[in-house]
């Protein structure tokens, strides 16, 4: 093979018949040598022009330096070096999942600079069309994407973020489902005296989420004042149970404590102090309010498969645990009470979110204003 010289940076290869263009990069701050790379192009315009453009992309700075470097590299790294540094454990946990279980095996051999957004495309609808996830699943996996190859931009390893150019999957807002006030009060009332009373309580006479449940502890329980203080939460990360201070700072709070629900609260407090006389060094108390016989606290799936198996075992309308807290909202705005203060109550970081989350009330309070506005007086 012969190549020959025709100018600066341009060869031509006659057994071949193609044209070389040698693209420099810029120096490797790694290796401290010059990065070059090579295309061929059939003619000699075409390759003048492919060096032109490439010099004149690099002397304005929006070239990048050719890195062998695949998706799944760059999550990796992404994950090691950033997420599990600055990121709750649950999140690193959901984020390392849907790497592990759906990106990597799909798109993680596809080389970073080459990602395109069609790839990303054809992988949610891959996602939602082939393996039947919901479009709200969908969309966590194109965020976790965007906020990975947004940090790549920053780092200067890939020019333009290939997420900001696709159609992410669009985010469908579950429907909800409460209780009224007749069938709380039946919960209510079917629960007292069982394991599930105080949780049920702290979930429909507070609105509590099912992490705050799980972290409340006896030091944060204030019967003098009959005051309940949220500070701690105990959420799922997989198998692993983490245990850390509310999310937001608005969700930390102090509520008031119900006469119902102070009763249960003692009731379960002496039920714990008889377990502790019983069981002696064997009880592993830890001062959290909701704990099994011998004082281990309680995971918190297990206590939503206990709540809908009661719920079930009673014939009362399927509801989760979480629907506790929805339904605290709905009897309250049924009351009357404005939603700031629901929201207020409920720990949302803005009104904006609680209106947000319960948008259903807010068409409802819509439809009984226009009702009240427009309906013909009646006759006396």
């Amino acid at each position: 093979m012969s190549r020959t010289r025709v100018e600066r940076n341009i060869s031509y290869d006659d057994v071949r018949c193609r044209y070389y263009v040698t693209l420099e990069f810029g120096i490797d701050p790694a290796t401290g040598k010059q990065i070059k790379k090579t295309k061929t192009f059939p003619k000699l315009a075409q390759a003048r022009a492919a060096l032109r453009k490439h010099e004149a992309a690099r002397d304005v700075g929006t070239v990048v330096l050719p890195r062998d470097i695949t998706l799944a590299q760059w999550l990796t790294d992404w994950m090691n070096n950033v997420v599990h540094l600055s990121r709750a454990s649950t999140t690193a946990y959901a984020y390392q999942h849907i790497i592990s279980a759906h990106i990597i095996p799909t798109l993680g051999d596809v080389p970073l600079q080459k990602l395109t957004p069609q790839q990303l495309q054809q992988y949610y609808a891959f996602l939602i069309r082939d393996k039947g996830l919901s479009s709200n699943t969908a969309r966590k996996h194109h965020d976790l994407l965007n906020t990975a190859l947004k940090m790549a931009v920053r780092q200067g390893v890939i020019l333009t973020n290939p997420a900001e150019r696709v159609d992410p999957p669009k985010v469908k807002r579950p429907e909800i489902h409460f209780y009224n006030m007749e069938q709380l009060q039946q919960l209510l009332q079917l629960s007292r005296g069982t394991r599930l009373e105080v949780i049920i309580k702290l979930a429909g006479l507070l609105g509590l989420r099912r992490e705050e449940i799980l972290g409340l502890t006896w030091a944060c329980v204030d019967f003098q004042q009959r005051k309940i203080h949220i500070k701690t939460v105990r959420t799922a990360a997989g198998q692993l149970v983490v245990e850390k201070e509310p999310k937001t700072e608005t969700s930390r709070r102090t509520l008031h404590m119900p006469s119902a629900l102070e009763d249960a609260l003692r009731r379960e407090q002496a039920r714990q102090q008889q377990y502790r006389d019983y069981l002696g060094d064997a009880y592993c108390g830890e001062g959290y309010v909701v704990a099994h016989e011998d004082g281990r606290p309680m995971r918190p799936n297990y206590a939503s498969e206990l709540f809908v198996s009661f719920v079930r075992k009673h014939g009362l309308p399927p509801l989760t645990l979480h629907g506790l807290r929805h339904s605290f909202a709905s009897i309250a705005n049924a009351k009357g009470i404005p939603m700031y203060d629901i929201g207020k109550a409920l720990g949302h970081s803005s009104p904006s979110t609680t209106s947000k989350v319960y948008t259903h009330l807010l068409d409802r309070d819509h439809k009984d204003l226009l009702e009240r506005m427009w309906e013909p007086e009646k006759p006396d």
